[in-house]
């Protein structure tokens, strides 16, 4: 029985019906959160992701059966106004809000892998932009009012990736550079409050869509060990690489030990990984293993450089810092 660290506490997950914000939501129900599950793909009406039936509903009933509360809220987080009658809801039954996970994707069909800027398709790059960015803002931008004054409140920002490397498709790299860069702007705005902005991001994760494409499901995805390595020329999918995979409660027991953490302060504006905060916090994924895509990823495909404390010291101070340092 995990231990209810989080009881008591507010928490908005924006895209939880699937992959990393269903774990998300599973691991911030095992310590004991009340957790909105928000997405467009809900029971009541056509799921929003082709080929997908995962919904909200089903992610708040995992959030309950895991010892928390969780609660459906069907909601496109790229219309303000929906995100704003969210949250106003949120305002009056509970006063407050303690954690924001922006996890908004919902972008996998919309990519084009290894294809160059000018030969993508233009409106669906655009339309990730919208999908994958803007969704982050508005929900920030209407959320983060009810989390001023809260003890130790946090928002993550879910990525891909924890260093600036190119990822392999512009709009892909926009979208995923940008979250990071979201999280520390907010971090700088945020940083005489008691409010915390992190990007996080998971390794090779085990979603539903991933085991869909390996033909297994999680109580027997180590048979993909047993077939022919390689990747597919379109994607990452080497069964090698996928032996080193994580499941979507890895990176949600990292959210759980960032929100509980009482020093958390310190790691504001910053992007960290699942494997490297397993290590720092003790967690493991849902097998009892420690999965390490970094450790493994540099070793067989060769170094590459993280964000780092030298990459944080161009950050702070900027120029704007020091013109107008009582900005914020």
């Amino acid at each position: 029985m995990a231990k209810k660290v989080l009881q008591g506490k507010i928490a908005l997950v924006a895209g939880a019906t699937r992959g990393a914000g269903r774990g998300i939501a599973v691991s911030l129900g095992e310590a004991g959160a009340t957790v909105y599950c928000t997405g467009r793909s809900s029971r009541r009406l056509r799921p929003a992701t082709p080929g997908r039936p995962e919904t909200i509903e089903e992610t708040a009933e995992l959030v309950t059966s895991a010892g928390g509360r969780g609660i459906a809220e069907r909601v496109d987080h790229t219309e303000p106004a929906q995100v704003k009658k969210l949250v106003a809801r949120i305002k009056r039954r509970h006063k407050g809000l303690d954690i924001l996970v922006n996890d908004v994707w919902g972008g996998d069909f919309l990519t084009e892998w290894g294809k160059t800027f000018w030969t993508v398709n233009l409106d669906q790059g655009l339309r990730m932009l919208k999908q994958a960015i803007h969704s982050h803002i508005i929900t920030a931008h209407y959320a983060v009012p009810l989390m001023l004054g809260r003890r130790r409140a946090i928002i993550f920002e879910i990525t891909d990736g924890d260093a600036f490397y190119y990822r392999g498709n512009l709009f892909y790299d926009l979208v995923k550079i940008s979250v990071i860069r979201l999280a520390f702007a907010m971090a700088r705005e945020l940083r005489k409050r008691d409010v915390v902005s992190v990007a996080l991001t998971p390794g090779f994760l085990r979603s539903e869509a991933v085991l869909d494409h390996f033909g297994v499901s999680e109580a027997n995805w180590k048979d993909v060990g047993k077939r022919k390595n390689g990747n597919s020329a379109d994607q990452n999918d080497a069964p090698d690489d996928f032996m080193v995979s994580e499941s979507p409660q890895y990176i949600g027991r990292a959210v759980v030990a960032l929100a509980s953490d009482l020093k958390v302060r310190k790691k504001s504006g910053r992007v960290f990984s699942s494997w490297a905060l397993a290590r720092e916090y003790g967690f493991t994924d849902l097998d009892g293993t420690r999965p390490d895509w970094g450790k493994y990823a540099r070793k067989k495909y060769g170094k590459y450089k993280i964000c780092d404390e030298r990459f944080y010291s161009y950050w702070v101070p900027g120029l704007i810092d020091l013109v107008f340092p009582d900005w914020f």
